[in-house]
Protein backbone atom coordinates (compact mmCIF):
# COMPACT_ATOMS: atom_id res chain seq x y z
CA UNK A 1 0.00 0.00 0.00
CA UNK A 2 2.93 2.57 0.65
CA UNK A 3 4.44 1.71 -2.68
CA UNK A 4 1.52 2.94 -4.31
CA UNK A 5 0.93 6.12 -2.13
CA UNK A 6 4.78 6.90 -3.19
CA UNK A 7 4.30 6.22 -6.66
CA UNK A 8 1.18 8.76 -6.64
CA UNK A 9 3.12 11.08 -4.83
CA UNK A 10 6.16 10.84 -7.18
CA UNK A 11 3.47 10.98 -10.27
CA UNK A 12 2.24 14.00 -8.38
CA UNK A 13 5.43 16.03 -8.27
CA UNK A 14 6.06 15.24 -11.84
CA UNK A 15 2.72 16.23 -13.13
CA UNK A 16 3.51 19.86 -11.13
CA UNK A 17 6.87 20.20 -12.50
CA UNK A 18 5.50 19.92 -16.03
CA UNK A 19 2.94 22.43 -15.51
CA UNK A 20 5.37 24.79 -13.75
CA UNK A 21 3.31 25.30 -10.81
CA UNK A 22 4.35 27.20 -7.56
CA UNK A 23 4.19 24.81 -4.82
CA UNK A 24 6.55 26.41 -2.53
CA UNK A 25 5.73 28.71 -0.17
CA UNK A 26 4.35 32.32 -0.74
CA UNK A 27 6.27 35.20 1.04
CA UNK A 28 3.36 36.66 3.44
CA UNK A 29 3.57 32.77 4.69
CA UNK A 30 7.19 32.93 6.07
CA UNK A 31 7.16 36.10 7.09
CA UNK A 32 4.28 35.03 9.32
CA UNK A 33 5.63 32.48 10.28
CA UNK A 34 8.74 34.25 11.13
CA UNK A 35 6.85 37.55 12.97
CA UNK A 36 5.12 34.36 14.75
CA UNK A 37 7.79 32.31 16.26
CA UNK A 38 9.73 35.91 16.86
CA UNK A 39 6.63 37.00 18.86
CA UNK A 40 6.34 33.42 21.06
CA UNK A 41 9.17 33.48 21.79
CA UNK A 42 9.96 37.03 22.60
CA UNK A 43 6.58 37.41 24.72
CA UNK A 44 7.14 34.51 26.83
CA UNK A 45 10.99 35.32 27.84
CA UNK A 46 9.21 38.94 28.37
CA UNK A 47 6.68 37.23 30.77
CA UNK A 48 8.87 35.23 32.70
CA UNK A 49 11.23 38.44 33.20
CA UNK A 50 8.16 40.12 34.37
CA UNK A 51 7.51 37.93 36.77
CA UNK A 52 10.91 37.79 38.13
CA UNK A 53 11.06 41.52 38.35
CA UNK A 54 7.44 41.31 40.29
CA UNK A 55 9.15 39.49 42.87
CA UNK A 56 11.25 42.16 44.05
CA UNK A 57 8.45 44.45 44.86
CA UNK A 58 6.35 44.85 48.15
CA UNK A 59 3.77 47.40 46.75
CA UNK A 60 0.30 45.77 45.46
CA UNK A 61 -0.11 48.56 43.25
CA UNK A 62 2.97 47.31 41.43
CA UNK A 63 2.40 43.98 41.80
CA UNK A 64 -0.63 44.55 39.79
CA UNK A 65 0.95 46.47 37.44
CA UNK A 66 3.32 43.83 36.54
CA UNK A 67 0.38 41.22 36.76
CA UNK A 68 -1.42 43.68 33.98
CA UNK A 69 1.82 43.70 31.80
CA UNK A 70 2.40 39.41 32.09
CA UNK A 71 -0.91 38.95 30.87
CA UNK A 72 -0.35 41.83 28.23
CA UNK A 73 2.76 39.50 27.04
CA UNK A 74 0.99 36.49 27.40
CA UNK A 75 -1.28 37.40 25.15
CA UNK A 76 1.34 38.42 22.55
CA UNK A 77 2.77 35.17 22.63
CA UNK A 78 -0.88 33.53 21.65
CA UNK A 79 -0.64 36.25 18.74
CA UNK A 80 2.39 34.88 17.72
CA UNK A 81 1.59 31.42 18.09
CA UNK A 82 -1.87 31.96 16.00
CA UNK A 83 0.16 33.93 13.33
CA UNK A 84 2.72 30.30 13.13
CA UNK A 85 0.44 27.96 12.87
CA UNK A 86 -1.73 30.69 9.91
CA UNK A 87 1.54 30.28 7.69
CA UNK A 88 2.08 26.85 8.58
CA UNK A 89 -1.32 25.73 7.92
CA UNK A 90 -1.86 27.82 4.59
CA UNK A 91 0.92 26.24 3.34
CA UNK A 92 -0.20 22.97 3.21
CA UNK A 93 -4.12 23.83 2.55
CA UNK A 94 -2.27 25.42 -0.50
CA UNK A 95 -0.51 22.24 -1.75
CA UNK A 96 -4.14 20.94 -1.05
CA UNK A 97 -6.32 22.80 -3.06
CA UNK A 98 -3.70 22.22 -6.17
CA UNK A 99 -4.26 18.33 -5.79
CA UNK A 100 -7.28 18.51 -5.27
CA UNK A 101 -7.80 20.55 -8.51
CA UNK A 102 -4.96 18.25 -10.56
CA UNK A 103 -7.40 15.00 -9.55
CA UNK A 104 -10.92 16.90 -10.21
CA UNK A 105 -8.87 17.72 -13.57
CA UNK A 106 -7.76 14.22 -14.13
CA UNK A 107 -11.16 12.85 -13.27
CA UNK A 108 -13.19 15.40 -15.72
CA UNK A 109 -10.64 13.81 -18.37
CA UNK A 110 -11.54 10.59 -17.41
CA UNK A 111 -15.32 11.11 -17.85
CA UNK A 112 -14.78 12.82 -21.20
CA UNK A 113 -12.52 9.89 -22.75
CA UNK A 114 -15.47 7.86 -21.78
CA UNK A 115 -17.79 9.62 -23.17
CA UNK A 116 -16.49 10.06 -26.48
CA UNK A 117 -15.43 5.95 -26.85
CA UNK A 118 -18.93 5.88 -25.77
Amino acid sequence: MTALAEERRAQFKNDVAELKLKTGRSRGDGAARVLGLVLMIGGAVAAFVVYLSSLTQDDLRNIASYQILATGLLAVTVIGAALYLAGAVARVLRLWLLRQLYEGQAQADQIAEALRAA
